[in-house]
């Protein structure tokens, strides 16, 4: 068994699938992937890749399937699913996802076609593990698919307390190993066993947290829109979607400083754009909150048409009505196994608080923020704000 020093859980010891799958490509690519992707650009520690994050999704994986009894052959593929969970990010991981499924209708949880054309398959197949089923954990199908992707998952409880720890908040710290040892299944659905109401508030709370100060930071968010719009740029200057795909980060960068150099140079230098418009849910009308990606385009167009700036220099940002999956999580009550959002009053609570934070924005070069500003509340009919 070979054994790897980590940051967050100490030692983490791999089977030997885990062993051989660790050397192939497509597991290799994830060291130059970063797990926080633009946050990088707030937090300067946060450097942590998805290559680290996985082998502790793997971890938690493992200890999970030791307190729940399974073991065999169900167990080694649940382990190889939690380390190549991660294998279907594009570079800048989720910050590029949305543009990769517009143009290959694919989701990064779909990884069945990098199983079976990477190094990956050939190593499943040495271990007699069935790619197929590997692919159907990923994508959290199944009893088992939960504890990879689902309201308890380990996916979850790794990036908290790893992207807590690199940022340097307190905010995402939990008590994973709780966490991992009150795993019950019941009817087919992952539980919290009984006396676990505050656990599980522990999690919803850590990722409401750590959503609020690290996730979504204006900063973050401004970059990570430039970067979308690089992405698809670059993609409209001929670079195949599929090449794209499987770029690291650092390959995307270079690509976009030869076809993409204005927005390319800013991204990498952090000189970023700055916001004209920053509005809560409530100043925002509602036609304007279900903006799809076509909309938001055209007005963007609109905007820089008004305020007589290249429709370049505008971006707008309208992020998804908040959500709260984490809420749906279950715990035993009284024997009972309930909804964490019926068996909590914190639920409530976390969920106002999650609406007050959200903000639609509104961004362009420093140098044009007046007039966009001017043009956006008159296009979108909302007030700038100031931030």
């Amino acid at each position: 068994m070979k054994a790897i020093k980590d940051s967050v859980h100490d030692y983490i010891t791999l089977d030997p699938v885990a062993a051989d799958l660790l050397d192939t490509d497509a597991f290799q690519r994830l060291r130059h992937i970063k797990q926080l992707s633009t946050v990088r650009l707030v937090y300067p520690s946060a450097s942590h890749t998805r290559f680290e994050h996985s082998l502790g999704v793997y971890h938690l994986a493992s200890r999970s399937l030791e307190y729940l009894g399974v073991e065999g052959d169900r167990a080694r593929h649940v382990r190889a699913a939690a380390l190549l969970h991660d294998v279907g990010h594009g570079p800048y991981g989720h910050q590029t996802e949305e543009v990769i499924e517009r143009h290959t209708g694919r989701h990064h949880d779909e990884v069945g076609d990098l199983l079976e054309r990477t190094d990956a398959a050939g190593v499943l197949a040495d271990h007699g593990l069935d790619p197929d089923r590997v692919a159907a954990l990923v994508r959290g199908e199944g009893e088992l698919g939960q504890l990879v992707s689902g309201e308890l998952d380990v996916d979850r409880m790794d990036y908290l307390v790893r992207d807590a720890h690199h940022t340097g908040v307190p905010y995402g710290t939990i008590d994973h190993e709780r966490l991992v040892r009150e795993l019950r299944y019941s009817d087919g659905q992952l539980v919290l066993g009984e006396g676990n109401v505050q656990t599980a508030e522990s999690l919803l709370l850590a990722r409401a947290l750590m959503d609020a100060t690290v996730y979504r930071h204006h900063v973050s968010r401004i970059a990570g829109a430039m970067l979308e719009r690089a992405s698809e740029r670059l993609i409209e200057c001929g670079t195949d979607v599929e090449t794209f795909r499987r770029m690291a980060d650092h390959d995307l960068l270079v690509a976009l400083r030869g076809d993409v150099p204005e927005l390319g140079r800013r991204i990498e230098y952090r000189d970023l754009y700055k916001r004209a418009v920053w509005a809560d849910l409530a100043a925002v009308p509602t036609d304007v909150v279900e903006f799809d990606h076509g909309e938001e385009r055209a007005t963007e167009r609109e905007i820089a048409d008004l305020a007589d700036v290249d429709a370049r220099d505008v971006v707008v940002d309208v992020p998804d009505r908040p959500t709260f999956t984490e809420a749906g999580s279950r715990v035993v009550v009284n024997g009972v196994p309930q909804r964490l959002e019926d068996a909590s009053e914190l639920v409530s609570g976390l969920r106002a608080a999650q609406r007050a934070g959200w903000r639609m924005g509104v961004y362009a070069p420093e140098e044009h923020v007046d007039e966009v500003a001017a043009a956006a509340e008159d296009v979108l009919g909302v007030r700038a704000m100031v931030p």
